[in-house]
């Protein structure tokens, strides 16, 4: 063989290796599935962290019912114009306090003053004729106990006096009537609070019932909640609820205090009023915030689980436990649904109400898919130390034997 057919087989041997390393390269790699992952856990177990477990145990469980809507003030007032008028002055802004009948503002009222006078100058001419009327009758009186004049002269002063009493006090009436509309004119707060808004400048001509000045009393507010029609069946005045709103890290107390007797047209939700408690004011809390509530319906005692713990991958609902160091599927029956503490902290949590006993360890949610006889260790085992009951109540997985050493 010469070297030119030497240099030729070399370059095709090149060129063959040069393929079959890219076709390696190039080839698509198998994709692990969530069995193919849960297989391998299986085989080489899984190392659990300290949140991943816990322990069924009877606790108090909270059946609530989730709420959201806005504040409102339980009194309020709108202050309309009692009379038609210029608006001479408006002593109040947007965020004054005001007491409850306390003058803050004032329409013109030269009119209705006029109109007093009026009425005043006609009751006194009415008093003058009534004085002259009952001067007639009593004369006449002595007149016809003497003979001088007839029975029917003294009747006629009698209705003349009558009649002059009941224009005095038509008078009187007009009188009162134009005194009111002057003090119409003043407006006053019908209540103690904070003004909300003012709706009118002086130098404006407002009609009767304009509105003028709306008024909020933040000392009682409460929650004004849409109920769906299928939940507000659940709800009783007196229940307990805590009301959680933007912009206060603090949740606060509330109680159901009215629950509306009509739907809404079109959505049919029900209204219902949670009242905040009494010192809810004092957070700086305001009319119209956005509030979400939960609204206790029923606490009791009850064997529960973290809701996340509750596995629906199959025909029946069931949990992860944790016996001999290897995970196991325990079918379970479920009942109400609420809030717990678990482990120290208030989560959502399920009642079980058979196929579990209280003491039982269970894997939560975040461990994942995983196949019945997995291998698990404890979070101690792996150098963090397990917390709450789930540590006396698990037992890690023994070490695998090590293999024999093979002789040389």
């Amino acid at each position: 063989m010469n070297r030119k057919t030497i240099g030729i087989a070399a370059a095709v041997a090149t060129v063959v290796l040069a393929a079959l390393a890219a076709r390696w390269v190039l080839a698509p790699k198998p994709i692990a599935t969530p069995v193919a992952a849960a297989s391998e856990a299986a085989t080489q177990g899984i190392q659990l962290a300290a949140g991943d477990i816990t322990v069924a145990a009877h606790a108090e469980l909270r059946t609530t019912l989730a709420v959201t809507g806005s504040l409102k003030a339980v009194s309020s007032a709108i202050v309309k114009a009692r009379v038609a008028g210029e608006v001479k002055s408006l002593l109040v802004r947007e965020g004054d306090r005001v007491s409850a009948g306390q003058l803050i503002g004032q329409l013109d009222s030269t009119e209705y003053q006029l109109r007093l006078r009026q009425a005043e100058d006609q009751a006194r001419a009415a008093q003058a004729q009534l004085d002259i009327a009952q001067r007639t009758l009593d004369n006449n009186k002595a007149l016809v106990d003497q003979g001088f004049i007839s029975r029917n002269a003294l009747d006629t002063s009698v209705s003349s006096a009558a009649g002059a009493n009941a224009s005095l006090q038509a008078a009187r009436a007009a009188a009162e009537i134009a005194r009111k509309a002057v003090r119409d004119s003043e407006v006053r707060a019908p209540i103690a609070g904070l003004v909300a808004q003012r709706l009118v400048q002086p130098g404006e001509r407002v009609n009767l019932d304009a509105r003028i000045v709306e008024i909020v009393d933040l000392s009682r507010l409460e929650l004004e909640a849409a109920v769906a029609p299928e939940d507000v069946v659940q709800l009783r005045v007196g229940q307990t609820a805590l009301v959680q709103i933007d912009g206060l890290a603090a949740a606060v107390t509330a109680r159901v205090v009215r629950i509306n007797p009509s739907a809404q047209t079109g959505t049919r939700a029900v209204l219902a009023y949670l009242e905040l408690a009494p010192g809810a004011s004092a957070a700086g809390l305001r009319q119209g915030l956005f509030a979400r509530g939960s609204i206790e319906l029923q606490r009791k005692s009850a064997l529960v689980v973290p809701a996340t713990a509750l596995r629906l991958d199959q025909s029946r609902p069931y949990l992860l436990t944790v016996g001999d160091g290897l995970a196991k599927a325990t079918g379970v029956s479920t009942g109400s649904r609420g809030d717990v503490l678990i482990d120290g902290q208030l989560e959502a949590g399920i009642e079980i109400t058979a196929g579990l006993e209280a003491g039982t360890p269970v894997l939560r949610g975040t461990v994942g898919t995983l196949r019945e006889g997995t291998r698990l260790t404890l979070p101690g085992a792996g150098g963090g130390a397990p917390t709450g009951p789930a540590a006396a109540a698990v037992v890690a997985a023994p070490a695998a034997p090590s293999p024999p050493a093979t002789p040389r």
